[in-house]
């Protein structure tokens, strides 16, 4: 029997759950996060909320705004600012794409998830989304609900 072993250094830290509800993404991309030492002890006790936050293209540079690492208590004279301005480390071709997205379609860059890689490197998914409008958002509802009905049923049936 083949088992499949979970890497130790893969874990996720925080999920935008949010995100998939009030956006309609289009596409993901993986990037890195320029973080202090604190900051990474913190993530590693997975003390992090990014549900409130976003990315934006400033100056050639994309940076993660509102997200939230929660202090560290040991780290008491070289602590950080627990909603600072965080830089993002993307490819020039993808930062040129994202741009572009934002500002001539009018998207919405949205962090998906918050995560160790399999290398250990903290990692954050972002996605590429338009906002949905009111009556979207109830028809993801209806559809969600209709699973949730017709799994139930199934359940009942067999």
């Amino acid at each position: 029997m083949n088992q499949v072993k979970k890497d130790p250094n893969s874990k996720l830290i925080a999920e935008n759950r949010r995100a998939r509800y009030d956006y309609a993404i289009e596409d993901d991309i993986e990037c890195g996060i320029i973080l202090q030492g604190s900051e990474v002890k913190s993530l590693r006790t997975t003390a992090a909320n990014i549900t409130d936050s976003y990315a934006s293209v400033e100056q050639s540079e994309l940076w993660l705004i509102n997200g939230y690492i929660a202090p560290y208590a040991q780290a008491k004279t070289w602590g950080h600012e627990e909603r600072r301005k965080r830089k993002l480390l993307v490819s020039r071709k993808d930062l040129a794409r994202l741009w572009k997205e934002t500002q001539r379609q009018g998207m919405t860059l949205v962090p998906l998830s918050l995560y160790f890689n399999e290398r250990g490197m903290v990692k954050l998914k972002i996605g590429i989304a338009k906002g949905k409008k009111a009556h979207d958002k109830r028809e993801t509802e209806a559809k969600r609900d209709w699973s949730r009905e017709k799994a139930r049923l199934m359940k009942q049936a067999g």
